[in-house]
């Protein structure tokens, strides 16, 4: 890379507008690769079963997750002088006793065909078979059921059958809503049919929610019903006037998850009342239809990786505290769509308005050795341009990875920003960014094992995070949050 003198002078100024280098700390020393190693090997062992979320599983990780939080020097910062902060998911699934019945033919649910929302709904109507999507206006659906075939959509092999499926609904169905279709009938392509039992087992764990403010309301899925039939059944779901009837029950359920918090106390008196706060989550999906063999869901990358860059930060900051107080939290459910991050914004163990900045890690541990990303730091997503700032300079001054830029972009397919735990904080008006190496083909599949982590480049995301979080803990003033800010998307 080019350097010319004006980027020079633009580093030093931040370097010195940052107070202590990091340079200055010697806790980095207490960031191991022996260490991050050993405890991502026990993190997603398969003693865990793949720490799915609500489930007692989750619940063991997170007892060993406390232990070694104390081990590593922290004090509990959950709830009643504990490491933990429970919380209650409410869980909708669909009841088999749901009835999919087209042309007086039955379909079992999950097996012969999959609702894509988990809603309870009746819809008794008569099909329209579209054959050419591009001529939509020449069909009536009025009240009506379209049965369509997707032509696919060009994806990369980092996108699993459940986000798949949610694309090809994007794609389809706004313009299939707006002529007023009482439902959808999907026939599914070669992608979908190869990930039908995948698909199922994921759509069949139901819709998860936290009862607070921010949780969102309704369901996750379609606006309307809509239901994935098996490719085979195209030659009988295209007769014309087949009558349809779904008539789709839920059962509704309750299970604890929870939060893991501790806390390195700052040694300034005037500002150890202030937080850095270092996010991962500990949960995964647990045990799934059995790919090559293997059946449990392990989450090395996802997001054992991150937990334990987290335990090796907390013992670098024991060994040399910061002026300001450094948090840590070890979310729970973040796989049902950050219910733990949701929980903890809304029902924070320390004053909200004293978190200066949250540093969250998610899947940091694979590609290639050299790159990273750092979301958040491209607009809209970028919320505090000061810790952006410290981020990049912290870069600089330690790993120098390559910044991929292109995730980060309102456009990106992916939508990546959207998909883990410091967005509840951004959303709240904390600043926050998101460190991650980015998808990758063992993605929420049995295959994302501990062997697979480049250990020698968790160490320098840890190393980079903690560099950042020390100058943060030590500048006098706080990050500010940009002003205007304001994501594209609720």
């Amino acid at each position: 890379m080019k350097t010319t003198l004006v980027p020079f002078l633009l580093l030093f100024i931040i370097v010195c507008a940052c107070g202590p280098s990091p340079e200055n700390s010697t806790g980095i020393d207490a960031i191991k690769e022996s260490d991050i190693k050993k405890d991502l090997y026990a993190m997603a062992d398969d003693h865990f079963r793949g720490r799915e979320s609500g489930t007692l599983d989750e619940l063991k990780a997170s007892v060993w997750l406390a232990q070694q939080a104390r081990t590593s020097g922290l004090l509990p910062a959950g709830d009643d002088s504990t490491f933990f902060q429970f919380f209650n998911l409410q869980r909708a699934v669909l009841s088999k006793n749901s009835v999919v019945s087209i042309g007086g033919r039955a379909y079992a649910v999950f097996d012969d065909a999959i609702p894509m929302q988990t809603a309870e709904s009746n819809v008794s109507s008569l099909g329209v078979y579209i054959k050419d999507f591009k001529a939509l206006d020449k069909y009536d659906l009025k009240g009506k059921a379209a049965i369509v075939q997707p032509d696919g959509i060009s994806q990369d092999n980092a996108t699993s059958g459940r986000r798949y499926v949610r694309l090809l609904y994007q794609k389809y169905a706004p313009a299939i809503m707006a002529k007023g279709a009482a439902a959808i009938i999907f026939i599914a392509d070669e992608q979908v049919e190869a990930s039908w039992k995948i698909i199922a087992a994921s759509i069949g764990r139901g819709d998860y929610q936290v009862e607070v403010p921010l949780a969102k309301k309704g369901t996750r899925g379609a606006a309307i019903p809509s239901i994935w039939l098996h490719q085979s059944e195209l030659n009988f779901a295209s007769q014309p006037n087949l009558k349809i009837d779904l008539k789709l029950q839920l059962e509704r359920f309750e299970y604890p998850s929870v939060n893991i918090v501790g806390l390195v106390r700052g040694t300034d008196p005037q500002l150890n009342g202030e937080y850095v706060l270092f996010s991962a989550h500990q949960d995964h999906d647990g045990i799934r239809p059995s790919l090559t063999n293997d059946s449990i869901y392990n989450g090395a990358d996802d997001n054992a990786s991150g937990s334990v860059a987290l335990l090796a930060i907390a013992r670098a900051f024991k060994k040399q505290p910061a002026k300001r107080s450094a948090l840590f939290v070890w979310h729970g459910a973040e796989e049902r769509s950050m219910l733990g991050s949701r929980w903890f914004t809304n029902f924070p163990t320390v004053p909200k308005k004293d978190i200066v900045a949250v540093l969250n890690a998610d899947m940091i541990g694979r590609n290639n050795p050299d790159s990273m990303a750092l979301l958040g730091s491209q607009s809209p997503h970028k919320n505090s341009s000061d810790l952006v700032a410290i981020a990049l300079e912290a870069n600089e001054a330690g790993p120098k990875f390559k910044l991929d830029t292109l995730w980060d972009k309102v456009d990106h397919p992916q939508g990546f920003y959207f998909r883990s735990d410091h967005m509840p904080y951004a959303r709240v008006g904390a600043p926050a960014i998101f460190y991650t190496s980015l998808l990758h083909p063992d993605y929420h599949t049995p295959r994302d094992e501990p062997q697979t982590i480049d250990y020698k480049k968790l160490v320098k995301v840890a190393q980079w995070m903690y560099l950042t979080g020390w100058t943060v803990a030590n500048n006098p003033g706080r990050p500010k949050v940009d002003e205007g800010f304001e994501l594209e998307k609720p």
